[in-house]
């Protein structure tokens, strides 16, 4: 009589060989000159010379897709939180005017359904593709009895990289300048676990339900892709006088652009003076929100805001209707009262 395997104690080995073989082939699709493919077992590698740049400075940022995955999860579909992950990562490392170089995983879940890993990683492989970003590696953890069935965790770590006098990080906001938003698809990936709350448990709702004011589905709303800003703000730095840049995630538009400002200054938003997405509206009716909260919670449509001088702002949103880019100016720096 034979002794325990791992495969005995809810770990299969052959499953995750069969995922890797597919994986790779997705990941090497990702990957330019840069990465070297010649070297290393246990590490990616990737070429760090910088000709272009005068004073090369990395970046880096990590996060994960949050309760967002309970959608996918109720769906049984997977192709589009690895693109939530990486365009949010993205996003977060180019508000300094950094560019994206390499991306790397971490999936974990009780029982590994090679079919579930696959649809995860062509998400992560399609959105570095389109942000021109190396999925050069990441890992696979399976742990029975840490995730219920079916469920997984995701998170990923981003690296970029930015030449020193080129980095925006908020020091020379002044009063007066402008804040110039771009629209979001929606929540993107903050405020799920104050929106499940409301439109499933309060409301009574499903993923299949189509509330009036959506134009599909519940679950189809809340899967929308968090936007990439990579070619608005490839196009902003271009125009210039962006002074700051702002990636509207949890904490809402004041609580994330306030953390540009030198001391002494506020921020004054024009409220209601650009479209809301109707699922914001819905939250709000079901759950009798409070509008504070919604503020703080919720991007209420508005993702990434650029803060430019005044004398800069049309020349900012015309540089960004060339790259089809509506915007819209959502409020001004203030003296702090």
């Amino acid at each position: 009589m034979g002794g325990l395997t791992y495969k005995d104690a809810g770990v299969d080995l052959d499953a995750a060989d069969r995922s890797l073989k597919t994986i790779k082939q997705l990941v090497a699709q990702t990957h330019g000159p840069r990465v070297l493919k010649d070297v290393g077992l246990f590490a990616a590698f990737f070429d760090g010379s910088f000709p272009d740049l005068q004073r090369p400075v990395l970046t880096a940022s990590v996060d994960g897709v949050g309760t967002k995955l309970k959608i996918a999860f109720a769906m049984n579909r997977h192709n589009t939180v690895g693109q939530d992950l990486v365009n949010h990562c993205v996003n977060d490392i180019m508000t300094s005017g950094s560019r994206p170089l390499f991306f790397l995983d971490y999936f974990a879940t009780g029982h590994l359904e090679p079919d579930v890993v696959e649809q995860v990683v062509w998400g992560l492989a399609k959105a570095c593709k389109e942000n021109d970003c190396a999925l050069i590696g990441g890992e696979t953890a399976e742990m029975p009895d840490m995730y219920p069935p079916g469920e997984y965790d995701l998170a990923g770590t981003i690296v970029g990289v930015v030449d020193r006098e080129q980095i925006v990080d908020g020091t020379g906001i002044r009063a007066g300048d402008v804040l110039v938003g771009l629209p979001s698809t929606g929540l993107h990936t903050n405020g799920y676990s104050l929106a499940r709350k409301v439109l499933f448990e309060l409301g009574g709702l499903s993923v299949d339900s189509v509330p009036d004011g959506l134009d599909g589905p519940l679950g189809e709303e809340l899967l929308k892709i968090h936007r990439s800003y990579k070619r608005a703000i490839e196009a902003a730095l271009g125009a210039g006088g962006v002074v700051g840049i702002s990636h509207v995630t949890g904490g809402g538009i004041v609580g994330n652009t306030r953390r540009l400002l030198p001391d002494g200054l506020a921020l004054e938003i024009f409220w209601g003076k650009w479209p809301e997405p109707a699922i914001f509206g819905l939250i709000r009716s079901i759950g009798e929100v409070p509008e504070t909260e919604m503020r703080q919670t919720f991007n209420l449509g508005i993702g990434l805001i650029f803060v430019v001088r005044r004398q800069d702002a049309n020349k900012l949103q015309e540089a960004l209707k060339a790259v089809d880019e509506v915007s819209y100016v959502v409020g001004e720096v203030v003296r702090a009262s």
